[in-house]
C-alpha cells in the first residue's frame, strides 16, 4: 500500500508545480465511483493545499490492475505521469527531448 499524498509531496519536492490532474480507481471495486483531483494553473495557495489534502488515501501500487492515473506538469516545461508494468505503478518524470539539428534546417 501506499499513500498518494506522501508519493506526491515526494516526487514534487524539488519542482514547481503548474497544475495537476490525478485520479483514483481501486481495481478491484469497478461498481464504486473513483475521485478526480485537479489543481488549475491558476491555484492560490489555499486550493494547492487542499489539492494536496485530497490525496490523502492508501492505495494498492503493486500488482493488479493499476489505480492511481494522472499528469503533473511543471513550471520548468517538465510533466510526470504514471507509468504502470504489469500492476506495478510509479510517476515517471519527462524532460523533452532536445531536437536534433537536422531537423531544425540549418
Amino acid at each position: 500500500m501506499a499513500n498518494a499524498k506522501e508519493e506526491f509531496l515526494h516526487m514534487v519536492k524539488n519542482q514547481t508545480v503548474l497544475c495537476a490532474e490525478i485520479s483514483y480507481q481501486d481495481c478491484w471495486e469497478h461498481d464504486t465511483p473513483g475521485s478526480q483531483h485537479t489543481l488549475p494553473v491558476t491555484y492560490t495557495e489555499e486550493e494547492y493545499n487542499s489539492f494536496v489534502d485530497s490525496l490523502n488515501f492508501e492505495y494498492d501500487h503493486g500488482y493488479g490492475g493499476q489505480e492511481l492515473f494522472g499528469t503533473v506538469w511543471y513550471t520548468d516545461g517538465t510533466w510526470a505521469d504514471r507509468g504502470e508494468y504489469d500492476g506495478s505503478e510509479w510517476w515517471q518524470h519527462h524532460i523533452c527531448p532536445v531536437v536534433p539539428k537536422s531537423l531544425l534546417g540549418f
